[in-house]
């Protein structure tokens, strides 16, 4: 995972951008599909938030504290690092992995009882992969394949689109797939703590995602793909290259309805993705309906907001993290979302990884606002993030992440380190006002925006309207917004609470029809009453 810092060429471009930054987003006009709020509720997370007890122990089982924090989320972005699954080339392993001893089934079933969808993301590359590089070359980061493969070859990257069958013939939903082409490895794993079983259309995972930030331009060309390189791989991953890899490769021939999501860019530039469809069309044609025959169903980029965007960050830029509507977060949303419905009504878009870190010293940190603390920001932050995806089409949302990635007192100097929206003692307030958020209109859709400054969001549920206010800023303003409820008798507002599992009420009259609102950088929600 990685800040957004984006270059440009022309000082134009530049001054255009800093205009935009420093004013409300304007949402741009395109026909909303309507997306449910709750699929903005995802978090990162890895097997050891479920089962590793705080003394560090893995019992295999999951550890009830952390899983009741984990139901905060409605989607969990499971990070796996391939060797885990793959110690040693060509002898898998899930339950438990021979590397640490996890125990994915029961992690998996686990969450399919609690109604959460897992994305599986398998990344970084096995030592018995990056150890035939030379000594100095050699790094988990490394592009996954042996050294001297050639990068722009599907064949190249066989074995991750053998792992990908693997996992999709265990997880996904088609109990019929072949038998002799699963594999699984019963003594890949020292006595007394298990044996691995072939287990065939478990039926617990719909999505796969193909690996980490392919575009890891900080890390050298060793781990950083070209579009064209990306898309060889996701052609391996995705079908064994239109099945011309042979049998027991890619996730599609093994389970055809799990949706392969493309590994999320770091750099948030839609012509990435624009390159990997040109690749497509001139390696794999088109479909017999005209469209694309793509590698992969799900767009998906990441981007933390803050704000250091531009050359002239070096020099404005108080290195931290900024509300999401005063960066450029709903224009790149929009140019995804666009360029997705122009290759066919089916291809989504997600955003895996976006947060605010709590250390004093974070480029991506959430700043104390008048009385508000840090913490209290980061909630507004996330909070308003979710309601700017839905708002701009996003299809999915998963936040960065469940605990922080340090440990209590330790400080690895990261950007990240301290972004966790939870703690081992319990919810921090961004968790508590998704919790909230979800419990009151998760299953709502959104339906329009009818004010910018503030943001007045129009979401409904077959009868049901409610109405989202917000003032789109960070120094602590308020407004007042005349809301019409055509008709209502009275109306119920709801207003968010650190620390309480549901949002606060107030049921408030309704004279000639309007009701007068205050509104915060928090935001505030109206229920109209019949």
């Amino acid at each position: 995972m990685a800040p957004v810092l984006q270059r440009f060429k022309f000082v134009f471009f530049f001054l255009a951008l800093f205009f935009a930054a420093c004013s409300p987003e304007h949402r741009s006009e395109i026909a909303h599909k309507g997306v449910q709020l709750n699929a903005m509720f995802g978090i990162n997370a890895h097997e050891w938030d479920f089962s590793q007890q705080p003394s560090g122990a893995n019992d295999g089982k999951i550890y009830e504290p952390k899983m009741d924090l984990i139901k905060s989320f409605t989607s969990v972005r499971h990070y796996i690092d391939w060797d885990k699954l793959e110690t040693t080339q060509g002898n898998y392993t899930f339950n438990p992995t021979h590397k640490g001893g996890w125990n994915y089934d029961v992690i998996y079933e686990r969450c399919k009882a609690e109604g959460i969808d897992v994305l599986p993301c398998i990344k970084n590359t096995p030592d018995w992969m990056y150890n035939t590089y030379p000594s100095n070359q050699r790094d988990e980061d490394n592009i996954p394949l042996f050294n001297g493969a050639d990068r722009t070859k599907p064949a190249s990257y066989i074995d991750m689109a053998k792992l990908g069958f693997q996992f999709a013939a265990r997880y996904g939903a088609n109990k019929k797939v072949d038998s002799s082409l699963v594999k699984v490895n019963p003594k890949e794993r020292w006595v007394g703590d298990g044996v691995n079983q072939v287990k065939i259309g478990m039926g617990l995972i719909k999505y796969i995602e193909c690996n980490n930030e392919p575009d890891k331009w900080w890390k050298g060309k060793r781990a950083q793909y070209t579009p064209q390189e990306f898309a060889a791989c996701l052609s391996a991953f995705y079908d064994g290259n239109k099945g011309k890899m042979g049998k027991g490769v890619g996730v599609k021939n093994a389970d055809p309805s799990i949706k392969v999501v493309m590994g999320g860019i770091a750099k948030p530039d839609v012509n990435f993705v624009k390159d990997i469809v040109e690749w497509c069309k001139k390696n794999r044609g088109y479909k017999a309906d005209g469209s694309v025959d793509l590698c992969f169903d799900i767009m998906n980029y990441h981007m933390y907001s803050n704000d250091n965007t531009s050359w002239f960050g070096n020099f404005t830029s108080k290195k931290r993290g900024v509300a999401p509507e005063l960066n450029k977060m709903g224009k790149v949303a929009d140019s995804f979302v666009d360029y997705a419905r122009s290759l066919g009504p089916n291809i989504q878009v997600w955003s895996t990884e976006l947060g605010y870190d709590l250390r004093d010293q974070s480029v991506q940190r959430a700043i104390p606002i008048g009385s508000k603390s840090a913490l209290l920001t980061q909630a507004d932050w996330i909070v308003r993030s979710a309601l700017l995806y839905a708002r701009h089409d996003i299809d999915r949302v998963f936040f960065y992440q469940l605990f922080d990635q340090d440990a209590p007192g330790t400080n690895s100097g990261t950007p990240f380190g301290n972004s966790g929206l939870v703690t081992e003692k319990g919810r921090r307030p961004a968790a508590d006002y998704l919790v909230q958020v979800n419990k009151l209109m998760g299953n709502y859709f959104f339906n329009q925006t009818i004010s910018t400054d503030p943001i007045v969001d129009v979401y409904k549920l077959g009868s049901k309207v409610m109405f989202v206010l917000v003032v789109p800023d960070e120094v602590g303003r308020t407004a007042h917004y005349e809301l019409n409820l055509k008709g209502a008798k009275s109306a119920v507002i709801y207003t968010l609470k650190a620390g309480a599992d549901q949002a606060e009420e107030k049921k408030v009259p309704v004279n000639g029809g309007k009701i007068e609102v205050e509104v915060t950088e928090t935001p505030v929600f109206v229920q109209p009453v019949l």
